[in-house]
């Protein structure tokens, strides 16, 4: 099973809304709630990166019978420095982002924290591509 959704930056408002649906799908297949749980801290922070941070993107999840595989692809001024990134508390979000609660510098980290493979590539100017798995 394949699920896309498209996700603009900067709407807040619809925000959560991918990895909401994901969820939903999730329990419907009686995947355990733990697993679930894990899935959805992920693309949900993964889901708010774009719309903090990029112009548009795509998530893409392949759900089998050994888990789920979500790619993120956005459009964007991409990340100079993805070791840096991965560090908590580093953000380059902007005061108006964080003045609506985000951009923390803690999502790429709970990200990798609640996979079980993970996988960032970034071309500044271009965008970001962001590939996770989670065994069932």
């Amino acid at each position: 099973m394949e699920l896309v959704y498209k996700v603009e930056g900067g709407d807040f408002n619809k925000a959560g809304h991918a990895s909401s649906q994901i969820k939903r799908v999730l329990k419907q297949l009686g995947v355990p709630p733990a697993i679930i749980k894990r899935v959805v801290v992920a693309m949900y922070e993964a889901e708010v990166n774009i719309v903090a941070h990029a112009w548009r993107g795509v998530i893409t999840a392949g759900v089998n019978e050994s888990g789920i595989r979500v790619v993120l692809d956005d459009e964007g001024p991409g990340i100079p420095n993805i070791a840096q990134a991965m560090e908590k508390g580093y953000s380059t979000a902007s005061a108006e982002v964080r003045d609506m609660g985000f951009g923390a510098g803690m999502g790429l980290p709970n990200i990798r924290a609640n996979v079980d493979e993970f996988n960032i590539t970034s071309e500044v100017n271009k965008g970001t591509v962001l590939d996770f798995f989670i065994k069932f």
